[in-house]
């Protein structure tokens, strides 16, 4: 059995494992992830290599990847005298892990920076984000990747005119119909979703959501998509999203143009497409809060 150190992970996935209150199964595994079922809540909980970053429900281990590791689908997962022991061939340890918890940057009470800061993740988005999704390829693959990419644009324009008029009700139905939409293990339109909804839970933001929206949409968005995307966009209902998304918020807010564009580097890194769709989900966000907040209207693109 190989035994790996967590490097750092999750506050609450720690405490659970610490309580010994983990037991479930593998849900599938990946080169980089290993995601397990648990048994007690029946959620999905992610085992990372070392060159991912933090995120909801997700230990960052000292390892680079999980090929030919003699671990499969269904392998029993269980914390044993200290360890968190999947199947035969893995023993994380987590004594030493460094704790991570999603905290999301306060809204500025001056917009001056963001404003500024808006316009080089959007010229950067457009130079170099990654097209497939709902960036659309100058030379689509074939008619059905135009197809979809022109459906994504249609939707997101729709959600976004109903959140800004404040038709929670219509904007709830126009995010559930975004789910599952799109390429990808997170498909497109829940990527988006997941950068959207992280602006929403930011403190002091001039435009929330109320309670009811994200119970209905959580609830109807079940069904839609895979069980990996779902728990992404549930846990980013709540306002827990992946650290990289963390720092570009903090960036955009606080940082300087450089700032802005490393930290976005980071986020367009992730998956094909993925982070591309969370970033265009993240702008689209923030020029609704600069709408609500302020007196320029930006741009819906």
């Amino acid at each position: 059995m190989l035994h790996v150190r967590t490097l750092s992970g999750d506050d609450g996935f720690l405490r659970r494992v610490a309580s010994g209150e983990l037991h479930g199964s593998v849900h599938s595994l990946f080169d980089r992830t290993i995601n397990i079922h648990c048994e007690e809540n029946g959620e999905l909980f992610t085992i990372a290599c070392i060159e991912l970053d933090n995120g909801p429900n997700t230990l960052v281990v000292d390892r680079k990847r999980f090929q030919n590791m003699g671990i499969a689908v269904n392998d029993p997962v269980s914390v044993k005298a200290d360890s968190l022991i999947i199947g035969k061939a893995l023993s994380l340890t987590w004594q030493h892990a460094r704790q991570w918890e999603c905290v999301l940057p306060v809204y500025p009470s001056s917009d001056q920076k963001l404003r500024e800061n808006m316009a080089v993740i959007k010229e950067y988005v457009a130079a170099h984000g990654k097209s497939g999704g709902l960036k659309k390829a100058s030379s689509p693959a074939n008619v059905f990747e135009a197809e979809v990419s022109s459906l994504l644009i249609a939707r997101t324009n729709e959600l976004y005119h109903a959140l800004a008029h404040g038709r929670w009700s219509e904007a709830c139905e126009f995010a559930i119909g975004l789910v599952g939409l799109g390429p990808g293990l997170t498909p497109s339109g829940d990527d988006y979703l997941a950068g959207l909804f992280s602006v929403y839970h930011m403190p002091n933001a001039p435009c929330c959501l109320p309670y009811p929206f994200f119970e209905k949409f959580t609830r109807g968005a079940h069904q839609r998509t895979n069980e990996i995307s779902y728990m992404m966009i549930k846990k980013a209902a709540i306002g827990h999203v992946r650290e990289s998304m963390v720092r570009l918020l903090e960036a955009v807010v606080n940082g300087t143009p450089e700032e802005v564009v490393h930290s976005l580097g980071n986020v367009l890194g992730i998956g094909s497409s993925s982070g591309t769709d969370m970033a265009m989900g993240l702008i689209s966000g923030l020029a609704l809060q600069l709408e609500m907040g302020g007196n320029v209207c930006l741009s819906k693109s």
